[in-house]
């Protein structure tokens, strides 16, 4: 079996795929989903994928745990890898403008590391990354994994504000902040994509499943696609 599940509520379980954070669960994870919003649709109150589980609310009224759980392991009987990697998300591009001016730790996390800025920009720009996750603030999507030349830690003292868009590293994840709020991440530039709005359809931007490659453009090119400095 390719997953594991734990009572984690009253009504709820968190099914776990793997113990650590990897991309290739990524794809298995949504599969599962998708397998159970369509097989357990009206029994299913939430279903909340993250880096390695599933969380899976049910309906107290129709359900008890044993008969969702009974319910759970028939959706996902013939769950695979094979099966799961037919379900890549969606790739989405993002345009950062990558500087000192909007990126105020790129100096230093290109000394850091004994790169050239330039070499961050392009290790950073040539993957691309999953969406594990979805939290923090409305919108931020925490994505994996960068190049482990230019993986780095928070820094030591969290700004109280961080500019909307601004493009951050911590450890081995990158994220965007879809808003102004604090934030410990290393910001390395900044993207003029408006990544919440509450008046969408779809208020985030991102999606756990899709990926996301980034592009560097100039800051002209930032300035005409609405960023603000």
């Amino acid at each position: 079996m390719l997953w594991r599940a734990q009572i984690v509520g009253v009504d709820a379980l968190m099914l776990y795929f793997g113990d650590r954070i990897d991309e290739k669960l990524s794809p298995l994870i949504l599969e599962a989903k998708h397998r159970l919003q369509s097989g357990l649709a009206e029994r299913l109150v939430e279903v909340v994928p993250s880096y390695t589980s599933l969380y899976l609310q049910y309906d107290l009224l129709r359900d008890d745990h044993a008969s969702f759980l009974s319910a759970v392991e028939h959706c996902l009987r013939s769950l695979d890898v094979d099966s799961a990697d037919k379900v890549a998300g969606v790739i989405k591009h993002i345009p950062v403008y990558y500087s000192q001016e909007s990126g105020p730790d790129l100096g230093n996390l290109a000394q850091r590391h004994g790169l050239s800025v330039e070499e961050v920009i392009a290790l950073h720009t040539s993957k691309i990354y999953v969406t594990f996750a979805i939290g923090f603030t409305p919108g931020f999507a925490f994505l994996g994994q960068v190049d482990a030349r230019i993986a780095t830690p928070r820094i030591s003292t969290p700004r109280t504000k961080v500019p909307m868009g601004s493009v951050g590293i911590a450890d081995t994840q990158t994220g965007i902040y879809p808003s102004v709020t604090p934030g410990g991440w290393n910001l390395i530039g900044r993207t003029p994509l408006l990544m919440f709005d509450a008046d969408r359809s779809a208020p985030a931007f991102l999606q756990v499943g899709d990926r996301v490659q980034f592009t560097a453009i100039d800051r002209d090119t930032y300035l005409l696609q609405g960023g603000m400095l």
